[in-house]
């Protein structure tokens, strides 16, 4: 199987890219040496948050900050030292939630590069372009704008949920996991909001994970499944915007087939942790099986995140909060209880190509370990 790189013996557990890492065997993962994460280990939190006044929102999900500032951190002389921690902290997490941040999309940008690379993507990984992104966006390919009349003329997600279901829960996703090289961090701001409704709901996939039986956790590990957003062939035909088809934020995200095959359990490479890797949203079906067999899992796996209301957390906005969130490791959606308008922006870095180490562990496994 093929292999990650070696550790260079540097302190921010980053490998070196002239060598073979061989003591982390990859049971299943990509064939391509640019797509593969350069972390040697998982990052270790070396204690620079400390001095800020958060929470834990639940036990399995998010954590809260009140009085952190992203400007801030990008002006400390020990940046990256922060950064890295940022980086454990919504790994570990899931997604983190920072209230009132006085913050641009063009420093949103910087941030979520800076934490990605800093978390070990590959080199190769840049920040997103949406294939629904127009051309000559007025705040840049790698900003999306998240907002209630763009939903309302195009869908996406939203359309597939008034077409299809009237459950709320077919809004469940993990952000582009239709691309070969997904996103690792998503960064996203609110700054319209309505008077009530609106909030959004993240699910840890470590926790759905930890609840699987030994038995079953074993066989889905074996298992890839195959990722497919061809809808938005649809919906960038009712928005009149030609699909992005040149590279998305990497090399190996061109062109318009939106398919790929990712394996159902991953590693995160900043924990260590294995998670359950499909969502509603984009995973088709499960690779190897039957349909039946596929759909029968697929639902087993999907209702775990839907029924387990202790695996989740839901964050209501004020204007200008901020949440940050590890897609390898979560999922998400919005409640579209509103008629007013909502809008944000949102950043997405592209980590790499999903990958499941063998030696790696659950959460709880691996915190009874330590």
């Amino acid at each position: 199987m093929p292999s990650v790189v070696a550790s260079s013996g540097r302190s921010d557990g980053i490998a070196s890219t002239n060598g073979v890492n061989r003591h982390v065997k990859q049971q299943i993962c990509s064939d391509h040496a640019d797509a593969k994460t350069r972390r040697a280990g998982p990052l270790t939190y070396t204690g620079t948050l400390n001095q800020y006044d958060h929470f834990d929102n639940t036990p399995a999900i998010g954590r809260q900050f009140s009085n952190l500032q992203l400007r801030d951190i990008l002006a400390q002389p020990n940046r990256d030292d922060m950064i890295r921690d940022i980086a454990y902290t919504i790994s570990s997490r899931g997604v983190v939630f920072l209230r009132q941040q006085d913050v641009t999309p063009a420093e949103m940008k910087t941030f979520v590069e800076l934490l990605s690379t800093l978390a070990g993507c590959p080199s190769s990984s840049t920040l997103h372009v949406h294939p629904l992104t127009e051309e000559g966006s007025e705040l840049g390919d790698q900003i999306s704008v998240i907002s209630s009349a763009k939903q309302k003329k195009g869908g996406g997600l939203t359309h597939q949920l008034s077409d299809t279901s009237r459950l709320a829960s077919v809004g469940w996703h993990s952000d582009i996991t239709f691309e070969p090289v997904p996103s690792d961090y998503a960064m996203l701001k609110i700054h319209t909001l309505p008077s009530t409704g609106g909030d959004t709901l993240w699910a840890s996939g470590y926790e759905v994970y930890d609840r699987l039986s030994a038995s079953m956790a074993a066989y889905l590990e074996t298992l890839t499944a195959t990722h497919d957003a061809t809808f938005f062939h649809d919906e960038a035909a009712r928005l009149g915007n030609p699909l992005r088809q040149t590279p998305r934020g990497h090399p190996l995200n061109v062109g318009t087939s939106l398919t790929t095959t990712h394996p159902v359990i991953r590693t995160n490479p900043v924990t260590g942790w294995k998670s359950v890797y499909v969502n509603k949203g984009f995973t088709k079906r499960i690779n190897g099986v039957t349909r039946d067999e596929s759909d029968m899992l697929l639902k087993y796996l999907l209702d775990l995140v839907v029924h387990n209301h202790d695996a989740q957390v839901r964050f209501r906005w004020n204007k200008n909060d901020i949440a940050v969130w590890d897609n390898r490791a979560t999922w998400h959606t919005a409640s579209y209880d509103y008629s007013e308008p909502r809008a944000g922006d949102r950043v997405c870095s592209l980590g790499e190509a999903p990958y499941l180490d063998s030696s790696s562990k659950g959460r709880r496994e691996a915190q009874a370990a330590s």
